[in-house]
């Protein structure tokens, strides 16, 4: 089975549509939460995802711009998104958000895990090998992908040494993919980056494709509409800054 891994779409319907028009074939989807929030087409953007599958994992922004939460913890930037985001939603995508599943999900059996932050706290930013080292020491799957951090890579052991996975590409000015196979001794936490609002310095959505069979991971960037995204945020009344980051990719 091939699946395609999405993560922190927010709400970014030119970067979502291009990411599902230039993705390699797939037989599933698994989604890893973030889908609304910063972006400036957050019903749209769910309409296309609930087509596309059953699974998926809420993000801390699913929970803030339902009403699950609240947005004391937020930014001011991303207080004010959320805010605008509860007033747009549809009565019928807000209590959808509501009712998606807090991670970790086991997908494709007991070797498999997806989640939104850490494994063991859907809200803990995984960026460095030390957040790293608690979720994989604990986890009882093998393969974990996970999303939040906005940044494409992710983490491996093989029981004594530690390593950080870093995609390696040659442009950001067009379509790119890296495999990195899957070694029978390894335990991974796999990031397929933000499709919205990558946070890697490579403002291309973010995306992968986890094949099964192969054995492989194949991280994916593809370049998208961003002056049309741009755009759409500030006719939205957002604030600039969220305009100005997907260019710069940060």
């Amino acid at each position: 089975m091939r699946v395609l891994i999405l993560s922190d779409i927010h709400a970014n319907l030119d970067a979502l549509d291009a990411v599902l028009a230039l993705a390699p074939a797939h037989d599933a989807v698994w989604n890893l939460g973030d889908v609304v929030g910063y972006g400036a087409n957050p019903n749209e953007v769910i309409d296309r995802v609930r087509g596309l599958g059953n699974v998926f994992v809420r993000g801390n922004h699913d929970r803030a711009c339902s009403g699950l939460d609240g947005i004391e913890d937020f930014n001011p930037i991303a207080g004010r998104a959320a805010r605008w985001t509860r007033i747009v939603l549809s009565a019928e995508h807000t209590q959808w958000l509501r009712e998606i599943p807090c991670g970790p999900l086991h997908p494709d059996g007991p070797n498999v895990s997806c989640a939104h932050g850490s494994l063991l706290d859907e809200d803990q930013y995984v960026t460095t090998v030390r957040d790293a080292w608690a979720p994989l020491h604990d986890a009882k799957t093998r393969i974990n992908f996970f999303g939040h951090t906005h940044l494409q890579g992710g983490f491996a052991t093989n029981g004594q040494e530690w390593f950080r996975l870093a995609p390696q590409y040659g442009s950001r000015d067009k379509a790119e993919e890296f495999e990195m196979p899957l070694r029978e001794n390894g335990r991974y936490l796999i990031n397929p980056g933000s499709v919205g609002q990558p946070r890697d310095g490579d403002w291309r959505a973010a995306f992968a494709i986890y094949d099964d069979a192969q054995m492989t991971v194949t991280y994916c960037r593809v370049p998208y509409n961003v002056k049309q995204a741009q755009a759409r945020i500030v006719a939205a009344g957002l604030p600039d800054r969220l305009a100005i980051r997907l260019r710069e990719g940060r």
